[in-house]
């Protein structure tokens, strides 16, 4: 018959003590902070993939008996002045200013690290003449290039996040240049122009890779800051029109009723500052690579 004593020591052996310890380190190791704005962040996009999982109320269609009514437990954020649930505008809404700002970022990431690669590679006349067209993006007002864009291009979505994605282009330009400048000093690529390889080929096995780790951190965190630049072109009524269920325009239809209806500019202003600071946080793990 095995004696409790024989338990308590195979129980605690050196093996199961290490493990032990390996996990609570891991866990210590955890920023809560980082945990939580990756689980905003995907909350956000499950909202934007499956919305239906999430509420079974219309988001464009409204019941006039049940404007303006306040947070219940059938409307958990209310309805709006034509009786749509506040709940269902966010959630789907979510699919809008996402898609807005994965548009912006990619515009941004792809026209400017272009620009700034092609500038910092080349040198000479290029670069000259490239850096002297990033000074001129950045000497105009973001507010004011996104607003000309729009009104170029027209009202929509995408036309805001490509007026939004235009904006971030220098900044995309001078780090991705200033980036390639540095890699392009160094010791290993001048060794491998030394030992036989081209201009390309260079360029694409050794510079790029060493080169755009800044340029993505700077990208997630252009991700939230497009979310806010989107949003903010929705209330100013250059966004996407009614009724699409998109945040910024969903603080403005809100912002005639807020001694009357607070929750319909607070609930979608909560939302956009939560997502944008998750945004942040995750950009500020990926430019330390932690």
């Amino acid at each position: 018959m095995t004696s409790f004593a024989s338990i308590d020591a195979f129980t605690t052996t050196p093996a199961t003590v290490s493990r032990t310890n390996n996990l609570f380190g891991r866990l210590r190791g955890v920023n809560p902070g980082l945990v939580l704005a990756w689980l905003v962040i995907a909350l956000v996009i499950a909202w934007a993939i499956a919305p239906q999982l999430f509420t079974s109320f219309n988001p464009v269609q409204g019941v006039p008996s049940e404007k303006l009514k306040a947070p219940t437990l059938i409307h958990i954020l209310g309805t709006d002045a034509l009786g749509r649930d506040l709940f269902a505008r966010l959630v789907y809404g979510a699919a809008h200013s996402l898609t807005g700002a994965f548009v912006a970022v990619v515009v941004g990431l792809v026209a400017g690290t272009a620009l700034g690669v092609i500038a910092g590679s080349t040198g000479g006349l290029v670069e000259e003449a490239a850096m002297r067209l990033v000074d001129v993006l950045l000497s105009i007002p973001g507010l004011l290039l996104m607003l000309s864009i729009i009104i170029l291009l027209g009202f929509g979505t995408v036309n805001a996040a490509i007026a939004v994605g235009i904006t971030s282009v220098a900044s995309f330009a001078r780090l991705s240049r200033s980036e390639v400048v540095r890699v392009r000093r160094s010791d290993y690529v001048e060794a491998a122009f030394g030992s036989g390889g081209t201009f390309l080929s260079v360029l694409w096995r050794h510079v790029l890779p060493n080169s755009l780790t800044s340029v993505l951190a700077l990208a997630a965190l252009q991700f939230g800051s497009a979310i806010l630049a989107i949003s903010t072109l929705g209330f100013l009524g250059y966004g996407a029109p009614p009724p699409t269920p998109e945040w910024g325009l969903l603080i403005a239809e809100g912002r005639n009723y807020i001694s009357t209806a607070w929750w319909l500019t607070t609930a979608p202003g909560i939302v956009v500052v939560v997502v944008v600071l998750a945004a942040n946080r995750i950009s500020q793990s990926v430019g330390k690579g932690r």
